[in-house]
């Protein structure tokens, strides 16, 4: 016997349920301001009771904008991604905007298809940290649907959409004058890759303080690697090998710096006495990890909150601007990684 599927709830029927007119009801579900907390918690308790699912897809039609937000980001190994996600989501609890996030692992397959599934729920805008090399298609595409973007720590050459990032040139420098300060001539940069912009800007800073100083470079001691914990710990196993190994490492990033360090002594060498490390991010580990890490702040949780607000702002129409390109000065913190002070090989 064919038994009939029931009918879906009707948001009116929620109201009428919660004694409230249907536009009541709605607002109550959006998130409206104008709605008291009690009336809003009637209404879910009766959403509750008569097992009402609320299509935010077709709300999104209905209302041509959307409360959620896309985050596409590389992944979330690295506490400084973390540091952003905090940072982005405190403005977005702040508007009512529900976040739905994806990560890429630096894959352009699966960045093209977490942007796609996201246009195709209609999310009202995305903050994305791309990948390197991301297609033009993409973006051309992106720019067709008409959403907001918000571009994190890696820009298109288009400067097609908001940029927030850090002064990567003047991060590579101050790290670099830091630890020819303290004497040293042989300084290795590990870590990172030169597709990234970020990369390239922080070396360009390192080789001007070089220039600065007057001292040659031995660009046998600039390695590349992934970004990771792991890398910095092998990075630094191919560093220790050299015939003529430096006496300060600048690292591409903090979780570099501290694969590296955990390196050092396992060999039984002292970071900041053996060797001086030094790394870019100012994650939270860096202040714990022993020694403490000497670091390059690039502020993500500013450049997260900077970053929702500037999307919040482009959904709501507050603001007509061209694409802004917002650059955050890095500030050097000196801890005790960097404490040994000459010019000698460990």
């Amino acid at each position: 016997m064919k038994h009939d599927k029931p009918s879906p709830v009707t948001l009116l029927q929620v109201a009428k349920h919660a004694g409230v007119s249907r536009s009541t009801a709605s607002l109550a579900l959006r998130g409206g301001r104008y709605v008291s907390e009690e009336t809003r918690e009637k209404v879910f308790d009766s959403m509750r009771q008569l097992g009402y699912v609320y299509d935010r897809g077709a709300a999104n039609l209905r209302s041509k904008s959307s409360s959620s937000v896309g985050l596409v980001f590389t992944d979330l190994d690295n506490p400084f991604y973390t540091a952003l996600l905090i940072g982005i989501n405190e403005k977005l609890n702040k508007h009512n905007l529900t976040p739905l996030l994806g990560t890429t692992f630096e894959s352009c397959a699966i960045q093209e298809r977490l942007i796609s599934t996201m246009l195709e729920y209609r999310v009202g805008g995305i903050i994305l940290f791309a990948v390197p090399d991301t297609p033009k298609e993409l973006i051309d595409r992106i720019k067709q649907v008409g959403i907001p973007v918000v571009l994190i720590n890696r820009n298109f050459p288009e400067r097609s959409f908001d940029y927030i990032g850090i002064d990567d040139l003047t991060a590579g420098q101050i790290a670099a004058e830091h630890l020819i300060g303290k004497g040293h001539h042989r300084i290795g940069f590990i870590g990172g890759s030169s597709k990234l912009s970020s990369w390239r800007e922080r070396k360009q800073g390192y080789e001007n303080a070089y220039a600065k100083a007057g001292l040659h470079i031995d660009h046998s001691l600039i390695i590349e690697g992934a970004a990771t914990r792991e890398s910095g710990y092998e990075l630094m196993e191919e560093v220790l090998d050299f015939q003529d190994p430096p006496t300060a490492v600048f690292c591409y990033n903090d979780i570099v710096a501290i694969g590296a360090m955990m390196k050092l002594k396992e060999r039984g060498l002292i970071p900041g006495h053996d060797m001086a490390i030094l790394g870019v991010d100012d994650i939270p580990e860096a202040s714990i990890f022993t020694p403490k890490l000497t670091t390059v702040s690039s502020f993500p949780m500013l450049r997260g909150a900077r970053a929702a607000s500037l999307l919040y702002d482009r959904m709501e129409g507050l603001t007509t601007e061209p694409p802004q390109s917002i650059i955050i000065q890095p500030e050097l913190i000196v801890r005790e990684s960097c404490s040994y002070k000459g010019n000698k090989h460990p």
